[in-house]
């Protein structure tokens, strides 16, 4: 996928718009956007999708039911980004420009600041053989370290490198919630996540309801523990 750093905010405003009136998204919102990116689901196609969803909501004769989550869209998304995969067959090799992300050294070290204060303060839980704690400072640290490195040179690293860092960053927090989480708790988050998914599961495969429900669970751990996210797709 090409570096489309504001993926996030591109898809909250488009549907937003499309939608006719402000609405928070949700956690289930959230955690598709963050798999149509994982899945390297081009920000065209998102807003395509979304945008074949409302041509033909707004076509039906009635409208009792406002659509209230971007997984009414999920369907069209895919057909869309499809479409774009097949166009996209037998295309000339051509140099493909990179697009600049708009970023400033003094906004991620900022970004990165700020998640290693929040992560000095997170309630993160302990459990025997798992040091939370510590590994909460240790990556604090490290943020700070690269912050630091941005700072003095006044120079952006290169961004993909830095994503790549601070991925591994978040899922070794996540697997250590995983571990430490008691049962019960991860058992009402999955519930959670069943029963958010569950009006939606008919337009998606098994495989996209499966990652769907993962990073929903991730999400969920992370925001009950007070964890921030980490990635520079969450600067906005």
């Amino acid at each position: 996928m090409e570096n489309y750093f504001n993926y996030f905010t591109e898809i909250e405003e488009h549907f937003q718009r499309r939608r006719g009136g402000i609405l928070l998204l949700s956690t289930l919102d959230w955690a598709l956007i963050e798999t149509w990116k994982s899945a390297g689901v081009p920000l065209e196609a998102v807003l395509r999708g979304v945008d074949d969803s409302f041509d033909k909501y707004d076509q039906r004769p009635s409208k009792s039911k406002k659509v209230n989550s971007l997984a009414y869209c999920s369907q069209a998304v895919l057909a869309a980004a499809e479409d774009m995969k097949e166009a996209a067959v037998g295309a000339s090799g051509e140099e493909k420009t990179e697009r600049e992300p708009g970023f400033e050294a003094a906004q991620v070290a900022a970004f990165l600041r700020g998640n290693a204060e929040k992560l000095e303060g997170a309630k993160l839980p302990e459990r025997a053989g798992f040091s939370t704690g510590t590994l909460a400072r240790e990556e604090s640290a490290s943020l700070q370290e690269l912050a630091a490195a941005i700072e003095s040179s006044g120079k952006l690293p290169r961004l993909e490198d830095l994503e790549r860092r601070l991925t591994v960053l978040e899922e070794k927090l996540f697997a250590v919630l995983m571990a430490v989480t008691p049962d019960e708790d991860l058992v009402k988050v999955r519930v959670e996540a069943d029963r958010d998914i569950a009006p939606y599961r008919r337009n998606m495969t098994a495989g996209q309801v499966e990652q769907l429900h993962k990073q929903y669970v991730h999400k969920r751990l992370l925001e009950r523990c007070g964890v921030p996210r980490l990635s520079l797709f969450y600067m906005h």
